[in-house]
């Protein structure tokens, strides 16, 4: 069973709009994922009240990666996948016997370039910088996704 944390840097409020969005995604890929040895997954978010810029929000992320996780940073210069290519990324890290996998989101700034360069894989949703509540979205629904293409479900059309 893969299990998937994503840290993020910032609280995300209940009554927020991406709120309901994230919780629906989440809860459809638990579903999925189930039978197919992957998830549940969980959001661990970090807020760094000091002030420390990107080095505080970092470290504050790296508690959240289990030891022995993939890390997988949500970073604009990061590799572009298709779809289908990222359910085959979370097939692999599952059949490799992986039992994390943590996707790091950055604050406004991004990430830390140490921590960046920690990661197994670097990932990007597009050359556009997206606002970070939003990637919090926009992954959800990609692991949705990437269950419902690995159980051969309707959901994704290519």
């Amino acid at each position: 069973m893969l299990r998937v944390r994503i840290a993020a840097v910032g609280r995300l409020p209940a009554r927020a709009p991406e709120s309901p969005l994230i919780a629906d995604y989440l809860s459809r890929f638990a579903q999925t994922g189930r039978p197919l040895g992957l998830g549940p997954a969980e959001i661990a978010e970090v807020e760094d009240r000091r002030g420390g810029g990107k080095p505080a929000e970092a470290a504050l992320l790296a508690r959240q990666i289990p030891a022995g996780a993939a890390v997988i940073a949500l970073d604009e210069r990061g590799r572009q996948l298709s779809s289908p290519d990222f359910a085959a990324l979370l097939a692999r890290l599952r059949d490799d016997g992986q039992a994390d996998a943590v996707f790091l989101i950055g604050g406004a700034d991004g990430l830390d370039p140490e921590l960046r360069d920690r990661a197994a894989h670097s990932l990007s949703f597009g050359a556009m910088v997206w606002p970070h509540m939003l990637v919090r979205v926009m992954l959800a629904e990609q692991l949705y996704r990437a269950a419902t293409i690995l159980a051969g479900a309707p959901y994704h059309r290519a």
